[in-house]
């Protein structure tokens, strides 16, 4: 193998490697922003009451 096609497979590797590590903390990023919308839904719906039998589950009065 020549001296310019490995320095080419050593330049295209450092670049993949890089752009795996970019992808990566994106994917962190947005999973703890995952868990932290996924808390903050679990709170809100612990503050809702439950409306389970009321006036939105019943047929209006022209049905």
């Amino acid at each position: 193998m020549n001296e310019n096609r490995l320095e080419e497979i050593e330049t295209k590797l450092a670049f993949h490697e890089k752009a795996i590590k970019e992808l990566n903390d994106v994917i962190y990023d947005q999973q703890r922003q995952i868990d932290r919308m996924t808390r903050l839904i679990e709170e809100l719906e612990k503050q809702l009451p439950d409306n389970s039998t009321g006036p939105a589950n019943e047929k209006p009065p022209h049905y």
